[in-house]
């Protein structure tokens, strides 16, 4: 496993639509072990392959609960509305206001492409949606109500 390098806003790779994964090689997988890596090096919730510079459906969730894998995600049901601060590893240091659904059920494929569906609400469903855009070359910035502001530097020691 390795600590990739997150692509930041203004990187061409973030505005491209990600190809569909046929199968899962030796290489998919170490990209999704390197994702989980990147992704918890940076306290991250979730990243998109694209973040790291792959164009692959791949995106990789963990809000504390269970780490998952979507491989080829498609939301098939969205319900509710919350809004809230999000933020984004590639946007880092900004935070901004966005609405989106409370509930959010997604069908994907696990690392040995067995179909799944994952339902969240609160966080999970926010990060589902959030990860989903970055795969069709979206990011939350083009949702932030008002404007972006600064996050205070987080402090370890605290």
């Amino acid at each position: 496993m390795a600590t990739r390098t997150i692509r930041t806003i203004g990187d061409d790779v973030l505005t491209k639509v990600c190809k569909e994964v046929k199968e899962v090689t030796p290489k998919t997988k170490e990209l999704i072990d390197d994702m989980f890596e990147t992704m918890y090096d940076a306290m991250g919730v979730g990243l998109a392959a694209n973040q790291v510079g792959m164009l692959k459906r791949i995106v990789v969730i963990d809000c504390g609960d269970d780490p998952h894998v979507l491989i080829n995600p498609v939301i098939i049901e969205t319900a509710g509305e919350q809004r809230g601060y999000e933020g984004c590893l590639s946007v880092p240091g900004k935070t901004g206001v966005v609405t989106r659904p409370d509930y959010a059920k997604v069908k994907a494929y696990d690392e040995d492409m067995n179909e799944f569906i994952l339902e969240g609400e609160g966080l999970l469903a926010r990060a589902i949606c959030h990860e989903c855009e970055h795969l069709d070359g979206h990011m939350y910035v083009e949702k932030v109500e008002g404007e972006l502001e600064d996050v205070a530097p987080y402090d370890e020691e605290e």
